[in-house]
């Protein structure tokens, strides 16, 4: 009878796991619908009217995710982490740049997923260190016109490879690269220089890299530059 009771107990908080990340991923996924176009997010709606974002992020905080669970820990965090960049924005409004605010990305902390953690934390701790996969550089956006475009929904387990590598295809088939053929040279966004080592794993060249996802490959003789970040902020 106890080992019957305990089942039912553990079944249950189960259950009421789930129930909450499924309503984290709905009402996040709504508020990227509701807030970000183009890539843009709509910051000045947002100061006036920060209900939506509180809601969300107020979910996130009670949420625990399983590294069990790969897919839902790594949706869970690559949410959170945009919904926090858009968080720190917010409380640093009107700000031209997320760096015109001191300690941004490696002191404010941020009370989520069940932890009091940095945007650094979750990007080189949480995500980074844990899977090697370097597509979390499209997905995670710094709230600057430099980072690849935030998408109009949230990322879902269900569909979170998908996801993933259609960011990844659109940035390096759009502005993360500019190749020029008569220099046989490719300009590279300097996230491709300040994490180089997340995109020559396993003996691979940038080149290989970019040519997995690139459309008009790149020639392996080309030469590999990179252009200076745009730290502006990515408002609408």
């Amino acid at each position: 009878m106890k080992k019957f009771i305990v089942l039912i107990l553990l079944i249950t908080s189960i259950k009421g796991v789930s129930q909450n990340t499924d309503a984290f991923f709905n009402k996040a996924d709504s508020f990227f619908k509701t807030y970000v176009k183009n890539g843009k997010v709509a910051y000045a709606e947002l100061h006036k009217d920060s209900k939506a974002l509180k809601e969300v992020l107020a979910l996130a905080k009670t949420i625990k995710v399983s590294k069990d669970n790969a897919k839902e820990y790594q949706a869970f965090w690559i949410n959170a982490y945009n919904l926090s960049v858009i968080k720190g924005i917010i409380d640093n409004y009107p700000t031209n740049s997320p760096l015109d605010n001191a300690g941004f990305f490696d002191k404010t902390k941020h009370d989520i997923g069940g932890k009091n953690i940095t945007l650094n934390d979750i990007e080189h701790k949480l995500l980074r260190a844990q899977f090697n996969d370097p597509r979390f550089h499209f997905v995670l956006v710094c709230g600057a016109i430099g980072c690849p475009p935030l998408i109009s929904e949230a990322y879902l387990p269900s569909s979170l490879n998908k996801q993933m590598d259609v960011q990844t295809k659109k940035a390096l088939n759009g502005d993360f690269l500019m190749v020029n053929t008569k220099k046989k040279r490719v300009e590279a966004s300097q996230i491709m220089e300040w994490y180089k080592g997340d995109f020559t794993m396993n003996g691979t060249s940038e080149i290989d890299f970019i040519n997995t996802y690139r459309t008009e490959k790149i020639p392996d003789n080309f030469k590999i530059k990179y252009f200076p970040y745009n730290w502006k902020l990515n408002a609408q």
